[in-house]
């Protein structure tokens, strides 16, 4: 398919959500929950997590997975799901320490990582991997932050449960074909460019805020 008309495909699937389940609960929730698709901005780049159907040159050759300042990217949606053969209740908080997987939207692939170099800093590489959201436990990532719960505007990490690594930014942008784009890595410590937060995104309120409609949504 044609990336311009998947793209335009997602948004009106987004854009009917969000006529047919208006805001109400924006303000009443403050939880990153289950079943949420959400947007992750890197709080020390300024850039959006992404992904697309663009494999590395190096390392595994699997899809890539990227940085990007622009908004309204529709590669940039992830899904919140349990750990591979688990399962959360959807509108359930997201409690520090849990282990989740991040589906990429747009190719049904989930947020990866293992033991082959980054292909710019030599880091650790992270890329999307499975089929239809299936993969394995590299898909693992777990929740590290500071209250009980994974709250919408703090600051996270996500820690690779089956190597140990941070996800990250290297700061080193990509060429041709995703000029611009800046390298996803895994890092070995807690440091600059693994701080996360949580921007745009259709967010799954917790069931007892629910009344006549379970979303509460920033701009997509």
């Amino acid at each position: 398919m044609n990336p311009n008309k998947l793209n335009l495909s997602l948004e009106i699937i987004l854009s009917f959500i969000l006529c047919t389940f208006p805001v109400s609960f924006a303000g009443k929730t403050n939880f990153v929950t289950c079943g949420s698709i959400i947007k992750l901005l890197n709080s020390d780049y300024g850039s959006r997590l992404h992904s697309h159907d663009v494999k590395y040159g190096s390392g595994s050759g699997q899809q890539s997975v990227t940085g990007i300042e622009l908004k309204e990217d529709v590669n940039s949606h992830w899904v919140i799901k349990a750990p591979t053969n688990k399962h959360c209740e959807r509108g359930e908080p997201v409690q520090c320490g849990d282990i989740i997987r991040l589906e990429h939207l747009t190719t049904k692939k989930n947020l990866h990582s293992h033991h082959f170099p980054s292909p710019l800093s030599g880091e650790q590489e992270v890329s999307a991997y499975g089929d239809d959201g299936v993969g394995d436990t590299g898909d693992h990532w777990e929740v590290i932050c500071s209250n009980d719960e994974w709250v919408r505007d703090a600051h996270v990490r996500l820690r690779h449960l089956d190597t140990g690594s941070y996800l990250g930014m290297s700061g080193r942008s990509f060429g041709r074909p995703i000029s611009g784009q800046m390298e996803i890595v895994g890092f070995s410590s807690m440091q600059h460019g693994t701080r996360w937060t949580t921007a745009e995104g259709l967010f799954i309120v917790p069931k007892d805020k629910e009344s006549h409609n379970e979303y509460a949504h920033t701009e997509l």
